[in-house]
């Protein structure tokens, strides 16, 4: 069966564009009223991935400790410190905007639809995947925001961590767990209308992604920022996905994963979440007018692992039984 194209890249441009042509209805004190759709949305979001979380998955998947402790580590402590590297590089250069939106990429938990998809294709370490992707998740309601809080510490802007931690718990944390509650009664029929979560889930983020850039647009925040800042994003993007890389298949080979516990290690550690990372931003930034330029780097870094994982996954699918990797 030919594979049907995915709507969801074409829909963030179309998203933007819309924040560029008629920004007043998602800007703040719009008729969207986005400081309430946001959190409403935020809210179906993690409820509906709190349905679909099979917990029996998770748990098999909790016995590889040195798995579980690379990809976090790549997650959590290796992509900041090659963003702040990077940043340092930079110097002045970058617009605030863009510094901030390039760590928050590096702060960001994995992904875990997509991780685990491209481990299964690959024949991978299947549960692990479940698993690290789920614990990057909640560790990074914590992780994140910690992260940012530091960023703009050193910047002379300090970050009101106990609200935006409850902000966190309250429309993230509260449903997901609300929605784990509900398993029992909705979990076959999450699993029965998967395809139609999925759309409501992706929907949800496009409505999410049109907002956050409406008061960027609006504030003239753009303004100044041409192909010159598209191109270099792109560019740190693709040094921080290939230094994501390295680094967990070199740390995979020093301590002599087998080859399914490598492509997990691999699509959890270099993965970054879009679906909930435009959601935490929408939470943590709050109102803020450069939000927009802020969420630039992870909505190139989205599709950019998503192709590189992708081409990796059918290479790995294609090798013999009892095969290692490359």
């Amino acid at each position: 069966m030919k594979k049907k194209p995915d709507w969801f890249l074409p829909g963030m441009a179309v998203a933007v564009g819309l924040a560029w042509a008629a920004p007043g209805p998602g800007a703040h004190g719009g008729w969207l009223h986005p400081e309430l759709l946001t959190k409403a949305g935020i809210a179906l979001i993690f409820f509906l991935h709190g349905v679909a979380l099979s917990f029996s998955a998770l748990r098999a998947g909790t016995l590889r400790w040195r798995l579980h402790l690379v990809v976090q580590l790549t997650t959590f402590l290796l992509f900041p410190v090659v963003g702040l590297g990077l940043l340092r590089l930079a110097g002045g250069l970058l617009d605030p905007n863009l510094q901030l939106g390039i760590f928050y990429l590096c702060a960001l938990p994995s992904t875990v639809s997509s991780s685990v998809a491209l481990t299964a294709t690959a024949r991978g370490n299947v549960p692990a995947a479940v698993f690290n992707a789920t614990f990057s998740s909640l560790l990074g309601v914590l992780l994140t925001p910690l992260w940012i809080g530091v960023w703009l510490k050193t910047g002379g802007q300090p970050l009101p961590l106990g609200q935006v931690m409850l902000d966190l718990t309250c429309w993230l944390v509260l449903p997901l767990g609300v929605g784990q509650l509900m398993r029992p009664w909705l979990g076959i029929w999450a699993e029965r209308n998967h395809a139609a979560i999925n759309v409501a889930d992706r929907g949800t983020v496009l409505v999410l992604v049109y907002t956050s850039f409406c008061d960027s647009m609006r504030m003239g925040v753009w303004t100044g920022q041409g192909a010159g800042t598209v191109f270099f994003t792109l560019g740190a993007c693709g040094l921080m996905l290939a230094a994501a890389l390295a680094g967990v298949g070199a740390w995979c080979r020093a301590w002599g994963f087998p080859a399914g516990d490598r492509i997990a290690a691999v699509f959890c550690g270099s993965k970054k979440t879009l679906a909930s990372g435009v959601p935490m931003a929408q939470l943590i930034f709050g109102a803020h007018p450069g939000l927009g330029l802020i969420l630039l780097p992870i909505m190139i870094y989205h599709p950019l692992q998503l192709i590189v994982c992708g081409v990796l996954a059918g290479r790995w699918a294609r090798r013999p039984a009892k095969v290692g990797i490359a």
